[in-house]
Protein backbone atom coordinates (compact mmCIF):
# COMPACT_ATOMS: atom_id res chain seq x y z
CA UNK A 1 0.00 0.00 0.00
CA UNK A 2 1.39 3.33 -0.99
CA UNK A 3 1.57 6.42 1.56
CA UNK A 4 1.51 9.62 0.91
CA UNK A 5 3.61 12.70 2.90
CA UNK A 6 2.94 16.63 3.02
CA UNK A 7 5.96 17.82 4.49
CA UNK A 8 5.66 20.85 7.47
CA UNK A 9 6.06 23.78 4.86
CA UNK A 10 3.87 22.98 2.53
CA UNK A 11 0.60 24.90 2.80
CA UNK A 12 -2.79 23.84 0.99
CA UNK A 13 -5.31 25.60 0.76
CA UNK A 14 -8.71 23.88 -0.73
CA UNK A 15 -9.59 20.24 -1.04
CA UNK A 16 -7.70 17.50 -0.75
CA UNK A 17 -8.58 13.94 -1.59
CA UNK A 18 -6.75 10.83 -2.35
CA UNK A 19 -6.95 7.25 -2.02
CA UNK A 20 -3.71 6.40 0.16
CA UNK A 21 -2.49 6.87 3.03
CA UNK A 22 -1.51 10.26 4.10
CA UNK A 23 0.10 12.01 6.72
CA UNK A 24 0.26 15.74 6.61
CA UNK A 25 2.93 17.79 8.26
CA UNK A 26 2.02 21.31 6.49
CA UNK A 27 -0.99 23.46 6.92
CA UNK A 28 -4.38 22.71 4.89
CA UNK A 29 -7.10 24.84 4.81
CA UNK A 30 -10.26 23.45 3.02
CA UNK A 31 -11.39 20.13 2.86
CA UNK A 32 -9.88 16.55 3.23
CA UNK A 33 -11.25 13.36 1.43
CA UNK A 34 -9.27 10.06 1.92
CA UNK A 35 -12.79 7.78 2.50
CA UNK A 36 -10.87 4.33 2.30
CA UNK A 37 -7.41 5.55 3.61
CA UNK A 38 -5.52 6.23 7.63
CA UNK A 39 -5.20 10.21 7.64
CA UNK A 40 -2.45 11.18 10.35
CA UNK A 41 -2.24 14.60 11.43
CA UNK A 42 1.32 15.30 12.28
CA UNK A 43 2.60 16.80 15.02
CA UNK A 44 3.65 19.81 13.38
CA UNK A 45 0.83 20.12 11.00
CA UNK A 46 -2.16 22.82 11.18
CA UNK A 47 -5.50 21.61 9.64
CA UNK A 48 -8.34 23.89 9.34
CA UNK A 49 -10.75 22.35 7.18
CA UNK A 50 -14.02 19.15 7.31
CA UNK A 51 -12.43 16.21 7.03
CA UNK A 52 -13.37 12.25 6.14
CA UNK A 53 -11.16 9.53 6.36
CA UNK A 54 -11.68 5.95 7.16
CA UNK A 55 -9.45 6.76 10.39
CA UNK A 56 -7.95 9.72 11.90
CA UNK A 57 -4.78 9.83 13.74
CA UNK A 58 -4.36 13.47 15.32
CA UNK A 59 -1.05 14.27 16.24
CA UNK A 60 -0.96 18.05 15.35
CA UNK A 61 -4.31 20.33 15.44
CA UNK A 62 -6.96 20.07 13.59
CA UNK A 63 -9.88 22.96 13.66
CA UNK A 64 -12.91 21.67 11.86
CA UNK A 65 -15.27 18.55 12.05
CA UNK A 66 -13.83 15.11 11.70
CA UNK A 67 -16.01 12.10 10.32
CA UNK A 68 -14.39 8.97 10.17
CA UNK A 69 -16.71 5.48 9.15
CA UNK A 70 -13.77 3.35 11.64
CA UNK A 71 -11.98 5.65 14.51
CA UNK A 72 -10.70 8.84 15.78
CA UNK A 73 -7.23 8.74 17.84
CA UNK A 74 -6.04 11.98 19.02
CA UNK A 75 -2.94 11.11 20.74
CA UNK A 76 -1.21 12.39 23.82
CA UNK A 77 -0.15 16.31 22.11
CA UNK A 78 -3.18 16.12 19.48
CA UNK A 79 -5.89 18.88 19.48
CA UNK A 80 -8.76 19.25 17.53
CA UNK A 81 -11.69 21.85 17.68
CA UNK A 82 -14.75 20.67 15.86
CA UNK A 83 -17.36 17.75 16.32
CA UNK A 84 -16.16 14.80 15.90
CA UNK A 85 -18.36 11.75 14.08
CA UNK A 86 -17.06 8.32 14.04
CA UNK A 87 -18.04 4.77 15.42
CA UNK A 88 -14.79 4.54 17.95
CA UNK A 89 -12.95 7.70 19.39
CA UNK A 90 -9.99 7.60 21.57
CA UNK A 91 -8.84 10.90 23.38
CA UNK A 92 -5.18 10.10 25.02
CA UNK A 93 -4.35 11.81 28.27
CA UNK A 94 -3.04 15.07 27.67
CA UNK A 95 -5.09 15.71 24.21
CA UNK A 96 -7.30 18.34 23.68
CA UNK A 97 -10.70 18.18 22.47
CA UNK A 98 -13.42 20.83 22.20
CA UNK A 99 -16.86 19.66 20.51
CA UNK A 100 -19.37 16.71 20.03
CA UNK A 101 -18.60 13.48 19.41
CA UNK A 102 -21.25 11.29 18.35
CA UNK A 103 -20.49 7.56 17.87
CA UNK A 104 -23.53 6.32 15.95
CA UNK A 105 -22.55 3.41 14.49
CA UNK A 106 -24.00 3.66 10.85
CA UNK A 107 -25.57 0.67 9.37
CA UNK A 108 -25.97 -1.08 12.02
CA UNK A 109 -29.58 -1.58 13.55
CA UNK A 110 -30.14 -0.53 17.25
CA UNK A 111 -30.41 -3.64 19.57
CA UNK A 112 -34.34 -4.63 20.48
CA UNK A 113 -34.67 -4.71 24.22
CA UNK A 114 -34.17 -8.34 25.60
CA UNK A 115 -37.26 -9.79 26.07
CA UNK A 116 -37.62 -12.38 29.17
CA UNK A 117 -37.83 -16.18 28.03
CA UNK A 118 -41.51 -17.60 28.30
CA UNK A 119 -41.29 -19.99 31.52
CA UNK A 120 -41.57 -23.48 30.21
CA UNK A 121 -43.96 -25.89 32.34
CA UNK A 122 -41.57 -28.99 33.88
CA UNK A 123 -42.92 -32.42 34.07
CA UNK A 124 -42.21 -33.91 37.16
Amino acid sequence: MSMGNIGKSVIIKGELSGSEDLTIEGQVEGKIELNNNVLTIGTNAKIKAQVFAKTVVVLGEVSGNITASEKVDIRDNGSVDGDITSPKVAIAEGAHFRGAIDMNRSGGAPKADPKPAAATPVKA
